[in-house]
């Protein structure tokens, strides 16, 4: 069980089932004032509850109901294990791609690899509903923290640490944003400036959202908590550099307009903070392994992630989560797969494909030098002539419910301990990296930020030049960051929209096993590269507008 303030107060927040009910989804409107619910005054009465509210918006991205895995979810109409923020976003970035499939036969899941979603598929409708829960209940902490309210609620020395508890919500807020502009491109915006229940949410286009987003996290820089000086699992000053960083390494998708050397810009920012690589092994795994074990919320793991999703087998018991990570790509019928990963279940779910294995290993060797690629391959097949076969495709074991020494974690193994890291130091030196292979930072600091990654990646000094590990400049192409994003961020919910930049994701240029639904990968259309608004939000609100090809 994690000894962590903050962890422990995901689960007890006591005052956010009143938040609940302060804001809702976005079925109608995304603000709706509550029939039977506490008052705002009655609800935001010390720091303390302030602070509980503040627990359930980062308990947004990792659980579905403050009743754990078996209460009522907060989005109606889906499944409340499927309907969990972090499964779905992490089902669209990689299920989508060449890292992933699925063996399951759910209603909608087979849409995401074969690529042929349409408007009413209930798992981008839960998704999408997820995001815009989270916009709410991030509008309703900014709402009930203005200046004046502040003032007249609390003591005076208490003031400023509920305005930095204001600049948290708006930096979830804006992280949810940044879901919609790279899922779906525009939507409907919607912020604690508009009243309650009046109207239904103008549409604001993919260009305005990205302003609005670019805006928040550019005022944050100084209003959150100093790098490295906030309680793990809360953000801080790097963390709006680092996603920052990665909307201005998607901004001409995003915008139009390509902003790589802003990218290298705020990436820098963070790889100067303070945070560092994870350089030593343990018992259980290698060092890079150490970022995805239950005990990732200390050092040193706690010294590479920047931000991260919390999970607690005990306090945060949910089917979404790293839990569906850690069991759903885990073979039940395996008790050697299921000790690996430190779980006594498994759900038989996903597996990579080939076009993931290859990228490690070299003509299909069973063994490599590359600590990252982890995978299950004893009873599993390379290739996949079926989908909803589990033992076809390789097991990856990325994520493993343990501790650093090997210890199972306290608690049940039916759910995960283990953090899910959404921002990542190694992930900040290969944005710098990309943006020198674009010719828009310094190259040689590029390179020497990629070789960190590899020789880390090998076991090695990472200061130390290797002719094991190391690329030279003449290798530093986009293409090659684009492969070794994919070693070193892979299930990380990401690769989508790494293909998406580099004009991959849709196109006959790279095609992997069952793409667009079709053995050997075919090119779908490109109107793909964004994903339809749900036909129950365009219903509801007359102001939205479908994107191009649904």
């Amino acid at each position: 069980m994690k000894n962590n303030s903050f962890s422990r107060g995901l689960i007890t927040l006591a005052l956010g089932t009143a938040l609940a009910g302060l804001a809702t989804s976005c079925q109608k409107d995304l603000d709706q004032t509550p029939k039977y619910e506490p008052t705002p005054d009655k609800v935001y009465v010390n720091l303390a509850a302030y602070k509980s509210v503040l627990g359930k918006l980062y308990g947004g991205f990792a659980l579905t109901s403050l009743g754990g895995a078996n209460g009522d979810s907060d989005i109606k109409g889906i499944d409340g294990g499927t309907g969990n923020y972090l499964r779905q976003l992490w089902s669209a970035q990689e299920l989508t791609t060449d890292e992933a499939v699925v063996a399951w036969n759910d209603p909608g899941i087979q849409d995401w690899h074969n690529m042929n979603w349409d408007a009413n598929n209930p798992l981008l409708r839960g998704l999408y509903n997820r995001a815009y829960y989270e916009i709410s209940l991030c509008n309703e902490l900014i709402r009930e923290s203005s200046d004046d309210k502040l003032t007249s609620r609390l003591p005076s020395g208490d003031v400023a640490e509920a305005k930095r508890y204001r600049a948290e919500a708006r930096f979830l807020r804006a992280v949810s944003y940044m879901h919609v502009i790279d899922l779906f491109g525009g939507g409907p915006f919607v912020t604690e400036a508009n009243e309650v229940g009046v109207a239904a949410p103008p549409y604001n286009t993919r260009q305005q959202l990205y302003a609005f987003v670019e805006s928040e996290l550019l005022a944050l820089k100084s209003e959150l908590a100093p790098a490295r000086g906030n309680e793990f699992g809360r953000v801080d000053q790097a963390a709006a550099s680092g996603m920052l960083a990665r909307l201005y390494l998607n901004a001409e998708v995003y915008s139009g307009t390509p902003q790589y050397a802003k990218a290298a810009t705020e990436a820098q920012a963070v790889i100067n903070s303070g945070y560092s690589l994870v350089t030593q092994a343990s018992s259980a795994s290698s060092a890079y392994g150490r970022n995805f074990l239950a005990d990732n919320n200390l050092a040193p793991a706690s010294n590479e992630i920047i931000w991260s999703i919390l999970l607690d087998a005990t306090r945060t018991t949910t089917y979404g989560g790293t839990t569906f990570l850690v069991n759903g790509s885990t073979n039940g019928a395996s008790a050697g797969w299921q000790r690996y990963v430190g779980q006594t279940t498994g759900w038989g779910g996903m597996r990579a494909t080939r076009a993931l294995f290859d990228k490690f290993f070299l003509l299909g060797a069973d063994t490599t030098v590359d600590r990252r690629g982890r995978f299950w391959t004893r009873g599993q097949t390379l290739e996949i002539n079926d989908q909803s076969q589990f033992t076809q495709g390789v097991g990856v074991t990325k994520y493993r419910n343990i501790n650093s020494d090997g210890s199972l974690i306290v608690g049940s193994q039916n759910f995960s301990s283990v953090d899910f890291p959404m921002l990542r130091l190694s992930d900040m030196m290969l944005i710098y990296a990309e943006a020198a292979a674009r010719g828009a930072a310094a190259r040689a600091t590029g390179l020497e930020y990629v070789n960190k990654v590899r020789r880390r990646a090998f076991g090695l000094n990472i200061n130390a030049p290797s002719a094991a590990a190391d690329i030279t400049d003449a290798q530093m192409t986009t293409d090659f960051i684009l492969d070794e994003r994919a070693r070193e961020l892979h299930w990380e919910a990401q690769r989508r929209t790494d293909l998406v930049r580099h004009g991959k994701f849709t196109s006959a240029s790279y095609l992997w096993p069952w793409k667009g639904g079709v053995a050997a990968g075919r090119a779908v259309g490109d109107f793909r590269n964004l994903f339809p608004l749900p036909t129950s939000d365009l219903t509801a609100n007359p102001n939205l507008k479908q994107n191009t090809g649904y």
